[in-house]
């Protein structure tokens, strides 16, 4: 007999470039543990047309993959599921009619957030992690169209900011090879440290004492790169990541795949999510602890809580 999970729980099915996936707590919850899970494979990053466009293919991928999420959820008794769509779909030139085609076939409407509140709910996720004792926070996310910063000392945020410096979107914009000079690379790290210099000068004096940590796939397999230990607790520090940046730039995606933690999905796309990670630990400490939970967890705890309306919204602003 199939299990009902009931009410009340919290669902969203998180649709990315590589997969969607829904994640179903129920009451009292944990990401850890959750009621359902169930993940459909994507590859939109091999779906953008010369103009950002997501072609058909992308389209009909989409479509099935929400059809399947949601029809697994009704099956397990789940009626109300956030279909959250991420920069991939959000930043594509033909979104609004991405959004009309999946409604059409699959009978629902992909929602986003902003990146701000992206920011928002990955520290609500870091926190939630770390617990009250973890004290001032400054979260990190690293995503493939925007970067995520939020910083706090409290439940919720103080400092919230995105930036669109995704390592997917940097290396559309930067690399015509998979092999760039030197120069490129350089010119690349200058103009990502700039950018985020110029976004995190007015706080940077309020968070030199903050305990940096990183809530993306991007900073978990770069720490798996660049030397994450026993002896590191699952840390990702600069001098080591720095020192991987030349070799990165040196190797084809195949190549890069054979590294340890690099995934094949984002071999291609990890000389920029170097670059990027590098420029947030030189204004972060040197170091990174890595988070397990990010804004799809917040979003989720938040909900389940009372704490973020079914729009993804706070509570209180409802």
């Amino acid at each position: 007999m199939r299990k009902q999970i009931g009410e009340p729980s919290a669902a969203v099915l998180d649709v990315g470039s590589f997969s969607a996936r829904l994640v179903v707590l129920a009451k009292g919850g944990s990401p850890l543990d959750p009621a359902l899970s169930h993940q459909t494979r994507l590859r939109l990053d091999r779906e953008l047309d010369d103009d950002g466009n997501l072609t058909r293919r992308g389209i009909d991928a989409v479509s099935s993959a929400v059809e399947a999420g949601m029809t697994i959820a009704a099956k397990h008794g789940v009626e109300d599921v956030y279909p959250l769509a991420t920069s991939s779909i959000r930043d594509a030139g033909n979104a609004k009619q991405v959004v009309r085609d999946v409604e059409k076939a699959a009978g629902v409407k992909l929602r986003f957030l902003t990146g701000r509140r992206e920011a928002e709910l990955a520290y609500v996720g870091a926190r939630r992690w770390y617990g009250a004792s973890a004290g001032r926070l400054l979260v990190l996310d690293i995503g493939g169209g925007t970067v995520e910063l939020a910083a706090g000392d409290a439940e919720e945020a103080g400092f919230a900011h995105s930036l669109p410096l995704g390592a997917r979107s940097l290396t559309r914009d930067w690399f015509s090879t998979e092999c760039p000079s030197p120069k490129v690379v350089r010119a690349m790290r200058e103009h990502v440290l700039d950018e985020v210099s110029d976004a995190m000068q007015d706080v940077l004096p309020q968070i030199r004492d903050h305990h940096a940590v990183g809530c993306s796939k991007v900073l978990r397999q770069l720490a798996r790169l660049a030397g994450d230990r026993p002896s590191r607790s699952r840390e990702l520090h600069l001098d080591d990541l720095r020192a991987w940046i030349p070799r990165l730039a040196k190797l084809p995606a195949k190549r890069r795949a054979e590294l340890p933690g690099i995934s094949r999905q984002r071999s291609h796309q990890a000389l920029a999510g170097a670059i990027v990670a590098e420029a947030l630990l030189t204004l972060a400490g040197g170091q990174v602890a890595i988070c397990p939970w990010s804004t799809r967890d917040g979003l989720l705890l938040g909900m389940l809580d009372g704490l973020v309306t079914l729009d993804g919204k706070p509570a209180k602003a409802a």
